[in-house]
């Protein structure tokens, strides 16, 4: 940003649902982020290559900004699926020890690595760490709601040891939603406890524009780098204005037609309906009448089916009926 000495990449973070390449594309249009976590590829499935494995591991448009993120329960299989990952392009590996999801973590995945015996996650990690070639990182939490400083520093001093090179912190615990402000400071700890090391910190939660960019990296100075998720879903132009770049100009309607052709283009089928219901819930933020438009565009895919129509040609109408109504919420400037 303008007037910061220090240069912090920027990156996108994982998000069921939305993290594919239609969103990538979208966020490309605007310059794109330094990197691209996928949304969680489950190690189990990708093992068992199902029919939809294959759009889960498309790296398109850009495979070299690319970070696959693992998830699952079983240590052995996570190493398994690790194996596959590597094979593809991208920067590296991520494994998820973040997801609070109660049906993520109630299976033994996400968070619930990091409440397992220590030695058991270590176990995981370290047959991880010997067969991935690229970088190795972890997303995680602080823990359990009853976490203390002494476990979670234990906790990460064992990821260093077993060669992880990144850690992206999510400063809440377990159960804290996002209401809770995050605690930056102990990604300031993180980066002081392993600068010797080497080890890069990522910075997640609540960054949502350049001022809480700006709170953010006021309060955690030495992170390489700050991810963010859904504000970029509501403003995909987030990361070019975080690169203090000049404002910018969207016509609202043609970006939404281009991710209803790139969600065709690179999703199944099957998985158009969830993929467009994630992402115009939060697209109508944008509007100055952003609960009728939300209404309007969630009604017109909930309804597709049974109609004659397919579920993206009755959102389309639903998107070009919308502007019909309302011309001044078409071009916008940010």
């Amino acid at each position: 940003m303008k007037g910061m000495d220090k240069k912090y990449k920027l990156i996108c973070g994982p998000m069921a649902t939305i993290s594919h390449p239609a969103f990538r594309f979208l966020l490309e249009k605007f310059g794109g982020c330094d990197e691209y976590f996928t949304e969680m590829i489950n190690a189990g499935s990708l093992l068992n290559w199902g029919p939809f494995e294959k759009y889960y591991v498309n790296p398109s448009p850009v495979p070299e900004k690319i970070v696959w993120q693992l998830t699952g329960y079983n240590g052995q299989s996570m190493i398994e699926a690790a194996k596959q990952l590597c094979e593809l392009p991208g920067i590296g590996l991520d494994i998820n020890m973040g997801c609070s999801a109660p049906d993520i973590y109630k299976t033994g995945a996400g968070i619930a690595w990091m409440l397992k015996d220590i030695n058991e996650t270590a176990l995981m990690v370290r047959g991880i760490r010997q067969v991935v070639k690229n970088r190795l990182s972890v997303k995680l939490r602080l823990g359990d709601d009853n976490f203390t400083d002494e476990n979670f520093y234990a906790f990460t001093d064992m990821l260093v040891s077993e060669g992880v090179e990144l850690l992206t912190l999510h400063p809440r615990t377990k159960k804290e939603k996002l209401t809770r402000p995050a605690r930056y400071n102990y990604c300031q700890e993180l980066c002081q406890r392993y600068k010797e090391k080497g080890i890069q910190i990522y910075l997640n939660g609540n960054v949502k524009d350049c001022a809480s960019f700006e709170n953010a990296v006021k309060a955690a100075p030495d992170v390489s780098g700050v991810m963010i998720s859904r504000a970029a879903v509501e403003k995909p132009w987030i990361f070019h204005q975080l690169k203090g770049m000049e404002s910018v100009q969207v016509d609202m309607l043609e970006m939404a037609l281009d991710f209803i052709k790139d969600v065709e283009e690179y999703q199944p089928r099957e998985f158009w309906k969830t993929r467009l219901q994630r992402y115009f819930s939060y697209y109508p933020v944008n509007f100055l009448f952003s609960h009728y438009g939300q209404t309007q565009f969630l009604n017109a895919i909930n309804t597709a089916e049974g109609s004659d129509e397919t579920v993206n040609d009755k959102l389309r109408n639903a998107l070009k009926e919308f502007f019909e109504k309302f011309p001044d919420e078409q071009i916008k400037t940010f």
